[in-house]
């Protein structure tokens, strides 16, 4: 005893945002080989619109399959496999080393023992204005772009963070 053979077709969007759809009547479609659609067209606006096309070009009702033989169809007219070849898993990187722990700006060494206040030249109580104003004046003259030495121009650099982070410090109480 045979089943009845009932119709199908499939549909899937485009990438002109219509609608290609794929009706098989005269027998199953199958995987493996591939068993082309008995008609197929594309340019349906809307789902609804292809499911009438297709079954009017089958002249009977017709059964929704998944979208998946569509898109088989729609490779194969693009002279590609039908089903993507599954792709061969890489294995993945090593995790990266972890990183050092992060401490606070490091005085260069020639800053050591210094207060960054010496090194722009100022006093000890000077404000905000004054430390930028002092350090574009070095900056000018130290900077490696403008032919100073590298090495002078992190000292500055240095002495300006440092300056900076102790005026945002709250005061200690004695």
């Amino acid at each position: 005893m045979t089943l009845p053979l009932r119709g199908v077709y499939a549909v899937t969007p485009t990438r002109r945002r219509r609608f290609l759809w794929a009706a098989w009547w005269t027998g199953e479609p199958a995987r493996e080989p591939f068993r082309p659609p008995d008609a197929s067209q594309g340019g349906a606006r809307t789902v609804e619109e292809a499911r009438a096309q297709a079954e009017r070009a089958a002249g009977r009702p017709l059964v929704e399959i998944e979208p998946a033989w569509a898109t088989a169809w729609t490779r194969i007219l693009r002279g590609e496999p039908p089903w993507p070849r599954p792709r061969a898993r890489r294995e993945a990187p090593p995790p990266p080393p972890p990183d050092p722990p992060r401490r606070g700006p490091s005085r260069p060494a020639a800053a050591r023992g210094v207060s960054p206040f010496a090194v722009l030249g100022l006093a000890e109580a000077a404000g905000a204005a004054e430390i930028r104003r002092a350090f574009r004046r070095l900056a000018l003259v130290t900077h490696p772009d403008r032919g100073g030495d590298a090495g002078e121009f992190m000292r500055v650099k240095w002495a300006h963070d440092e300056a900076m982070s102790r005026l945002s410090r709250p005061k200690r109480r004695t």
